[in-house]
């Protein structure tokens, strides 16, 4: 393995990049799981497809407020920390999703399934940076893959289950379990630092990026 910044600890190299890949794996597995869910939801509401839509912003408002902040954590406290926490509110949050049957309950409940998703993502790909720095080799793509696998994986398994007749709670549980075997396989080698630089944790986007 190649020399790493003098500023980051050493990372031992397998270990970290199996774990970043458990990590993206993670991020897809769970953002696929509430898909399945949605007309579930629909349904149990009562809701139109207008008033769907909104409730579905929920998801992404969350994700956007959320993604600066968790680089900024990452940055002061760590990857570690930030993944396994956004983790267990992901999982914290499925089985919610399944079941609620409050509008502002749902709203509350999409919100920071989101955030915890755009924490989750953001900081993965923090620890991919620098895990493939690390290495001297292109390793971006197959992180990625492991996000697209883990989506497909979850969105066929949870639609394997409701179509057998489980009901959304038992389906979400069963996501919930194999995403907390994945989290203590990879936990402990997530990395415990955020940034390999001295730099600002976060920086106000200009032109082509905050368009």
């Amino acid at each position: 393995m190649t020399s790493i910044n003098i500023l980051a600890p050493a990372i031992s190299a397998r270990r970290e990049q199996l774990s970043t890949r458990i990590a993206f794996f993670i991020a897809g597995f769970s953002v696929a799981a509430w898909a399945p869910l949605v007309p579930y939801a629909k349904a149990r509401l009562g809701l139109n497809d207008g008033a769907l839509g909104l409730l579905l912003l929920c998801l992404g408002v969350g994700s956007i407020i959320a993604m600066p902040l968790a680089g900024i954590l990452a940055a002061r406290f760590g990857c570690r920390l930030v993944l396994v926490m956004s983790s267990v509110l992901v999982c914290i949050c499925l089985p919610l999703l399944a079941t609620v049957s409050s509008l502002p309950l749902l709203i509350v409940t999409l919100f920071v399934f989101g955030a915890s998703m755009g924490a989750l993502d953001c900081t993965a790909n923090t620890q991919a940076i620098i895990v493939e720095r690390a290495s001297g080799r292109t390793m971006m793509s197959g992180f990625h893959g492991l996000f697209s696998l883990g989506g497909i994986a979850s969105a066929a398994s949870v639609s394997g289950l409701l179509g057998a007749g489980a009901s959304p709670l038992i389906a979400m549980w069963v996501v919930v379990a194999i995403i907390g075997i994945a989290l203590v396989k990879a936990s402990p080698h997530f990395l415990t630092y955020g940034s390999e630089s001295k730099g600002p944790a976060f920086a106000v986007p200009h032109g082509t990026v905050l368009f």
